[in-house]
């Protein structure tokens, strides 16, 4: 197989969440780029503008508004429909000390950012499994492995998708699928502006990444297709961290 089948999509379909801002929309354009025909899924008429961008760029897409904490939308999301690679990227943060967090915000950040995942690798993984081909990819999080700060709801959300992504791929390698995961180091994104705006936090922030910078979703897009492509089929059950050094600092 040559380099260029290895990492190609041609022929693929692909469903991205969270792909009309930040790190999703720049995961659906890779994609694209990669040859695959991509599903753009979010709840604003930001998913219209990325299908529009693709498309003017000569890829091809299609745009969905749905609300990810509605299990009758993830339904609709998958019905009728052949999907080669799902990308779990859409994920909300609720900020603020753990004794002030309700329960709706917490049950709301768990369903987006957890249960949303559960179940459309659940409605997409039938398929892939009848076919023995697939690859998901969930968008974890430095805080799958740290704390964080008065983000409780977020950090055990994304604590519990790296467990997800390990069972699933403990389950479903015999059968074709891979299923991975990427831990994205701190993203300039609308989900980091609150960090980003706050000067001592920032440079507290750059303090540690070896880089010397923010990521951009740009930085996510070849692990992206790398996941997504052949040349990943005998890696599943990974976390791949992008992070510009922080975790080895």
């Amino acid at each position: 197989m040559s380099l260029g089948t290895l990492f190609s999509l041609e022929g693929r379909s692909a469903l991205v969440t969270g792909g009309g801002t930040g790190i999703g929309r720049g995961i659906a354009h890779g994609l694209a780029r990669a040859g695959a025909s991509v599903i753009v899924v979010g709840r604003s008429a930001a998913v219209d503008q990325t299908r529009d961008e693709i498309e003017t760029a000569g890829g091809s897409a299609v745009a969905i508004r749905a609300d990810l904490s509605d299990r009758a939308a993830l339904a609709g999301l998958t019905r009728d429909r052949e999907i080669d690679v799902l990308v779990n990227c859409a994920g909300m943060i609720r900020r603020g000390p753990f004794l002030d967090v309700s329960d709706d915000d917490w049950h709301e950040v768990i369903a987006v950012n957890l249960d949303a995942p559960r179940r459309l690798s659940r409605l997409v993984g039938a398929g892939m499994l009848a076919r023995r081909r697939g690859k998901i990819i969930n968008i974890a999080s430095l805080l799958s492995f740290q704390g964080g700060r008065e983000v409780a709801g977020y950090t055990v959300s994304k604590h519990a998708l790296v467990g997800l992504t390990r069972a699933l791929a403990n389950e479903w390698a015999g059968g074709g699928v891979q299923v991975n995961a990427i831990a994205p180091g701190y993203i300039a994104t609308d989900n980091t502006a609150p960090l980003r705006a706050d000067a001592d936090r920032d440079a507290e922030i750059l303090s540690r990444i070896p880089s010397g910078r923010w990521g951009t979703p740009d930085d996510l897009v070849g692990a992206a297709v790398f996941l997504a492509s052949p040349a990943s089929d005998y890696v599943t059950g990974h976390t791949l961290v992008v992070d510009g050094g922080w975790m080895s600092r």
